[in-house]
């Protein structure tokens, strides 16, 4: 019930510098994956960016918090979708739509794009990871779904598509796509951020199958507590595409916005845990 500038307080003073001096919440993990990815910075120049993702970190978790309860007409203010005519116009015309999305700022409020949907009958499908923790996996499930959008858990991705697109339900599939993929079965690999870097490929893979057009979905933070969304479309025609494009295109609009603003990227990932197997 605490307003969102009294959750600032508690994020500045209390659980930024909790995170960061006392905890040191991953902070080796962090210092070395902006050292590999930004070598034309400097240590002080790493160092600011370090400590901007930190309070950037702190901000996002208190603003989940504040999500859970905050209204739809306070969430349309904080998130604008500065094209969602482009997303309308694609489920009008092809029936369903593939979001590639990342860990760029608040990720969890991208999910209330459902309620710009609902007065054109269309339907938004959140493809999640279930958590370990079965209480937190509850939690995590009731703040997505709050604005009455569809969560698909990963295994059942498939078969839920196959059914919504037989019942006709217009349908944006939002995936986060910058994850770590096993290099046993990594199929697409890059120069992402100076590194040799493998790229989940399922949302190429279902949008060739299913013929969907994908777009990838572009991250700034204006001010503290306001995001901005941009489609930028990937492709129109995933099926006429050569393997791996579509995958690779957005790896490189990932880079771009990470450059653009680096403090808003999940940093406390492991990304580069492992290689391409030899």
């Amino acid at each position: 019930m605490i307003p969102l500038r009294g959750l600032y307080i508690f994020s500045s003073r209390i659980l930024y510098p909790m995170m960061y001096y006392v905890v040191r919440y991953r902070r080796g993990i962090v210092a070395k994956n902006l050292r590999q990815s930004f070598p034309e910075k400097t240590e002080a120049e790493r160092r600011a960016i370090e400590k901007k993702f930190y309070r950037s970190f702190a901000d996002v978790i208190v603003e989940i918090v504040h999500g859970y309860r905050a209204s739809a007409s306070e969430m349309r203010e904080r998130v604008v979708f500065e094209n969602e005519e482009l997303m309308i116009r694609l489920l009008s015309e092809h029936g369903a739509v593939i979001g590639m999305l990342a860990h760029m700022g608040n990720w969890e409020w991208f999910a209330d794009f459902n309620q710009h949907l609902l007065p054109y009958g269309m339907l938004q499908a959140n493809i999640y990871r279930r958590l370990k923790n079965d209480r937190m996996d509850e939690l995590m499930n009731t703040i997505r779904g709050r604005r009455g959008g569809m969560l698909i858990e990963k295994q059942q991705v498939l078969r839920q598509m196959l059914t919504l697109r037989k019942e006709g339900t217009p349908v944006v599939y939002g995936f986060i796509c910058d994850q770590k993929p096993r290099p046993q079965v990594t199929r697409c690999w890059t120069t992402f951020l100076h590194q040799e870097t493998g790229f989940l490929d399922g949302s190429e893979v279902l949008a060739k199958k299913f013929g969907y057009p994908v777009l990838y979905v572009y991250i700034t933070r204006p001010a503290r507590g306001h995001y901005a969304a941009r489609f930028e479309l990937i492709t129109e025609n995933p099926k006429e595409e050569p393997e791996n494009a579509i995958t690779l295109r957005y790896a490189q609009l990932l880079e771009e916005n990470i450059k653009e603003q680096p403090e808003l990227w999940l940093w406390t990932h492991n990304r580069w845990k492992w290689g391409r197997k030899v």
